[in-house]
This record gives C-alpha cells, structure tokens and sequence, in this order.
C-alpha cells in the first residue's frame, strides 16, 4: 500500500506539545497553551486537543456503577426528546423543538415513531413498545400521494419495522404462528418496500432516488442519484425476501450492485453521482463520505449478514483504492475517481462510520488512528461540523453545522466491544455532555446550525432517537442482549420458526445504516423451514406419481444445461449469487393432483427441482469481529 503524508501549514510553529504528553489537563488548559489571534491557532487548537484527549481518558477508567448512572441520563435523554414529540408533534414525521410543533420530513409516516421503536426495546420498555407497535399498524397507510426517498424510506421506514418485526417476540407481543416469518409488523414493512420497488424499474437496474408511493416514478425525475442510493438495499431487501419468500426484493438490491461495481474507474474507485440509466459518473469525486459511505456499509455488513463471500471481495477491492488513493495521515480525502488526485481535503461528518466499519474487518490500528482524529474534532468544537477543512484546522463555509449525527458514537461502540479501551467511553461521556449542554431545549434537542457559536436549528431529526441514543446507549451498556450479552435460562434468547425449534436473538445483530437491529438468525430459520417444507412435498409428490409417468407438467421443455433463466438484456448477478435467496422459491402453476400429499389447486413446484439454503455460521463473525480467511 502506498502511503502519503499530509503535512499541516505551520504545525511546527505551535508550542511545544510534549508538555500535556501525559497529564489530565483541561480543555482550557490546552486550548492556552495555542497562540492567540494567529491563522494557524485553530490547527494548534487541534492538535493539542487530541492529545488532552489521549491523556485525559487514558486517565480515567469507568466502573460498573460509573456506566449504570451514564445509562441513566441517556435514557434520560431519550424519554425527553421522544415525549416532547409525543406530545408536540405526532403524527408529523418529525418534532421541532424550538416551535414545540412538528412537521413531515420524509413522507407523512410518523416517522420518528417507527425509527424509535426498536430503540425502546434496547432502553427495556416493553409496554410502550408494544402500544407503539399496535398504534403505527392502525395509523400508518403508505397508500398515499406523496413522493418518497427511495433511499430514506428503506433504511427508515422498511429497516425499522424489519427490526421491531424481528424484536417483537422479545418485547413480549403476541406472536402469529411461524414467527418470525409472518407478522404484521413484517405485512408493513414488505407493503412499504413495494412502494420503492418501480424506482428499480431501470434499464440498468440501479434506482431512481425518488417513488410516489401511489403513482410510481414521475416521467419527470432526474436519473442522477447518489452512490449510496444505489448500492443501501442489500440489507433490507435481502431481510425482506428471506423471511417473506419472495426473491423480488434481493434480485432488485443485488441487480443495483452488479451495475454500480460495473462502473468503478480503472484505479478502483467509485464517483459521487451517477447517472442510472446511461450509467456515466456526473459527480466523478471519490471518498468515503456523503453520497457514498453506506455503499461500502452494505458491503460489509451483506456480507456478515448473508454469509456472503462475494460481498466481501468487492469491499476488499475497494478498501485497497481508498487506502492507496485517499488516505493521509489516517485522514481521508477526496480525490478524482479516475486520477487519484485531490479534489477536496476535507473531513465530512459522516465519514465517522469509517472506524467502526473498519473494525469489523480486524483493522484495529488503522481504525483506532483515524477515530482520535476525528475525535480531536469533536473536542475542538463539541460535535463534529459537517465539514472540516483538513489543511486549515476549522470549519469549511456554509458547513458548520452538526445536526446530532451518530456516526462517531457507532465507531465508538464497536471499538469499545473490540479493544476493551475507555477512551471510547471517555468519548462517549463527552458526547453526552456536549449534547446536553448545547443542544437541549424545552422540547427536545434541537440541530446545531452552527459548532462556532453554537446557534440552534428548529429541527430534531428522527435518527437521534433512532441511531445517536441508542449507540451511545450501547457503548456503556457491554452486556446488552444486541451485543450476545445474557445467560442461557434468563431470556437472553427465543424460540421461533413453524416448530419452534430456531434460537433466535441470541446474538450476532446487524445494524442497518440507521442503526436498526436484523437477526441474521431469523433469515436463516424461515430459509431452512422453506427448504424443509419443499424437501419434504418433493418427497411426498414423488410417491404419488405414477412410474414411468413425466414428473415434468405438459408442454414444460427442459432447459438445455447451462442456459440461463433471465430475461434478455438483463444485468447478470454477480458469480456465486442466485437470483434469488437461497431456500426461495417462485410460485409456479397449480398442480391439478389428487393425491394424499396435495389438495386441489394447491400450488406446488414440478418436481424435480433443487432446495439450495443459505447455511448461517460464525466462520466470519467472533463477537462482532469479522475476521478473513487470511487476518
């Protein structure tokens, strides 16, 4: 891997930094030592602040008792922001604290109810998880006139109600035989998923950025979107097919990805915007930011979640260009997708999910650099702003602003869960602090429009109570069910499956990129009964077929080996992956049989056909580390 340094202006005119090497010292102590009215104060301001923070949480280590009272005013702070919108703003999508009013955000779906909901579970509310739960199935309609976020509205609203479906057996409801791979929770999410489904309707398979929900696409939309709006399906929409049966949904998400892989440069990068029908990059800056990070999300996590080698290797490509093209000094640029050069020497807020992704993959040096980088931001302005000019150590124009994004707490969390290390509790207290300091109101907690002078947006976005709360929540929480926590006896696990024979929840969770929880157990429970319910109607259609007799219906050809079953024109998945998840099957024509196995009209696939099931193993997952074959 190639290397590069990134040399700052002046950062060796700053005083001498050895002197706070090693001693608890205040922020204001550091901030003193930096020389006043001088441009290259903010960069020394910088870099003394990440070594405060070094020293200072190195300082410090949390006890049990310590942890138990953060929990508390986290949840503290949860109950405040989420009855303020209670009680100021439902049914709206969103709350407006300043205003104590509400308005709709991203398609009139009460939206921060459904991305709250799995987060009372994880805070150990069960009774208002459950009235919730019922309220959004009789409120909720996605049978309405409005244009959607083809993107938003899957990992809000299709992620979240995946996630309650999935917890809803823990949260005490009451289940419907077969669970988890019926329910109405599940009915909501897979109706909802529908809605985006004609945006995929595309020449090249890759989606348009938005659907109306009644009418479809507008004749009118732009086809240019964003790379994560591409390639942040495979989750839900895998999810989705695998518990339900239906392949439509991971055909569609994986279709997206073969297109989007086919279009990377020849230096292995990916642009910023892309055109989904002529597939041409309009926007050609390459990074791990806006635009582009949950892309490389889904890389990862599909493949922990769907066993997924494929996945896997495309994400590696990847990490090699990123590593050679646009990382300095543990800092990521953005660069041309095509040359390699610089194009913006920024940090983008929401690059902060970088460490812990990386974390994932064992990179642990690589990943525990980069985060106090970004966390000497944090302790510079007390959030991260949206963009952070690298090179000048501040602020970038019109970037100030830190709408209480949760991307930094996330790496926190899962660098925590590997190290062991109370720096990132350390973080973890601060961020608790600077929130409520700054961004707290009498309804709620507002976006901060401005880390320079700390003014105030009349805006909370759903993800605070969805994804901010609940990762900083789980950070001081390491015994959390989400993290495997629990014994076996003290309901640290459930039964479910036609038979009831599958263990579910007891670990292995993967968040979805608005931090919503999927049990890759449960895709894997409905993927097997769906394979042992085809074995055993095979079986039982064979004996009732005369010897001799075709097992294949009237007028049905073989197909010649090797032929393929998709339809001219259309993208090829990529090798090693099905049109369809494993266990899944397409309903085929009614069997016109008497027979002891089928009634009349049952539907029924023509025998002889193949059961393929994805098999769930730990051979990549160790307690939340993902480790390759050659780590």
């Amino acid at each position: 891997m190639r290397r590069r340094h990134f040399l700052f202006p002046d950062s060796t005119s700053c005083p001498d930094l050895l002197v706070v090497v090693g001693l608890s010292v205040s922020v204001s102590t550091c901030l003193s030592t930096c020389p006043s009215g001088s441009m290259r104060a903010p960069v020394c301001a910088a870099l003394l602040l990440l070594l405060c923070a070094l020293s200072d949480a190195a300082a410090r280590q949390f006890s049990e008792e310590q942890m138990a009272a953060v929990r508390q005013r986290i949840k503290s702070m949860f109950y405040h922001a989420y009855n303020s919108y209670l009680n100021n703003a439902f049914p709206y999508d969103e709350l407006r604290p300043l205003t104590c009013d509400g308005h709709d955000t991203w398609g009139s779906f009460s939206l921060t109810l459904i991305d709250a909901l799995d987060t009372l579970l994880v805070l150990g509310n069960r009774t208002e998880f459950q009235r919730v739960a019922s309220l959004l199935q009789d409120t909720v309609d996605f049978d309405i006139d409005v244009n959607a976020s083809v993107f938003e509205t899957n990992i809000r609203v299709v992620g979240g109600l995946l996630s309650a479906h999935m917890l809803a057996g823990r949260a005490g409801m009451e289940l419907e035989p077969g669970w988890p791979c019926s329910g109405p929770l599940l009915r909501m999410a897979e109706d909802a998923a529908r809605k985006l489904l004609p945006a995929f309707d595309t020449p090249t398979g890759m989606p348009y950025g938005t659907v109306n929900l009644l009418r479809g696409v507008s004749p009118s939309e732009t086809p240019v979107t964003c790379t994560a709006g591409v390639g942040t399906f495979i989750l839900e929409f895998a999810a989705l097919s695998r518990l339900t049966g239906d392949p439509t949904f991971e055909s569609a998400a994986r279709r997206a990805l073969t297109a989007l892989w086919s279009t990377r440069s020849d230096i292995g990068l990916v642009g910023n915007h892309i055109d989904i029908v002529t597939r041409k990059w309009v926007a050609q800056d390459a990074g791990i930011g806006a635009g582009v990070d949950s892309y490389f999300e889904y890389l990862v996590k599909g493949a922990i979640m769907l066993q997924d080698q494929e996945l896997l290797n495309m994400f590696r490509a990847y990490d090699q260009a990123i590593q050679n093209y646009t990382r300095f000094d543990d800092w990521y640029l953005w660069v041309q997708m095509h040359k390699g050069s610089v194009t913006m020497p920024v940090f983008q807020s929401l690059e902060a999910f970088w460490p812990g992704l990386q974390s994932l993959l064992g990179n642990l040096d690589s990943a525990a650099r980069t985060f106090q980088n970004y966390y000497s931001v944090w302790r510079q302005f007390g959030g991260l702003p949206e963009f952070y000019s690298i090179t000048q150590g501040y602020t970038v124009d019109k970037r100030e602003g830190y709408p209480l994004r949760p991307e930094l707490m996330e790496s926190a969390m899962y660098l925590f869960r590997a190290t062991g290390d109370h720096t990132y509790l350390q973080f973890g207290l601060d961020a608790v602090e600077s929130i409520e300091r700054i961004a707290k109101t009498p309804c709620g907690y507002a976006s901060v429009k401005d880390l320079r002078d700390h003014q105030l947006d009349n805006r909370m976005e759903s993800f605070f109570l969805a994804e901010t709360i609940k990762y900083l929540y789980l950070l001081f929480d390491p015994s959390h069910f989400l993290h495997g926590g629990g014994m076996e006896g003290d309901g640290s696990w459930e039964g479910g499956g036609a038979s009831g024979q599958c263990v579910l929840g007891a670990g292995g969770f993967i968040f979805n990129t608005e931090a919503h929880p999927l049990d890759p157990a449960a895709l894997h429970c409905c993927s097997r009964h769906a394979q042992e319910r085809c074995e055993l109607q095979h079986l039982l259609l064979g004996l009732t077929v005369p010897t001799g007799q075709s097992e294949r219906p009237a007028g049905q050809s073989e197909r010649p080996a090797g032929q393929s079953e998709q339809p001219a024109g259309q993208s090829e998945q990529p090798a090693g992956q099905s049109e369809q998840p494993a266990g899944q099957t397409e309903d085929p024509p009614p069997i016109q049989s008497e027979s002891i196995a089928l009634k009349p009209g049952e539907k029924k696939a023509p025998p002889p056909l193949s059961c393929p099931v994805q098999p769930f193993g730990a051979r990549l997952a160790i307690l939340g580390q993902v480790f390759s074959d050659d780590t």
